[in-house]
């Protein structure tokens, strides 16, 4: 007695088992890319440079590490629009959190403190 089946199922027999190893190697690859760049974080910290230098050079550093982590491991390259959108904001807040204090000091570098 022969039994009929779909094709459906015929074609599930055959799939071939998903191969997982290009995955891998990404997560290997960026994981050994943030292993170098900490290295590099600090070898340049013996460098002897003005503060702001080594300051500009650790941010750049920092934010390159981030946004390999936010965007691989995080999976934030393959989210929809309006997350990255969201994001986007999140960013900016972030730097006018930062930066805007900074307007209120340099008007006032080199006076004395007046309580």
């Amino acid at each position: 007695m022969d039994i009929p089946f779909s094709n459906t199922l015929l074609i599930m027999n055959n799939l071939e088992k998903p191969s997982s190893t290009n995955h891998n190697n990404r997560y290997i690859i960026i994981g050994v890319s943030l292993l170098i760049l900490t290295i590099l974080t600090v070898w340049t910290s013996y460098f002897t440079a003005t503060v702001g230098v080594s300051i500009a050079i650790a941010l750049a550093i920092a934010t390159l590490k981030g946004s390999l982590v936010a965007s691989f491991f995080m999976h934030l390259i393959t989210e929809k629009k309006l997350i990255l959108v969201i994001l986007f904001f999140t960013v900016i807040f972030l730097f006018a959190l930062i930066f805007l204090p900074f307007s209120d000091t340099m008007n006032n570098v080199g006076i004395p403190n007046d309580y």
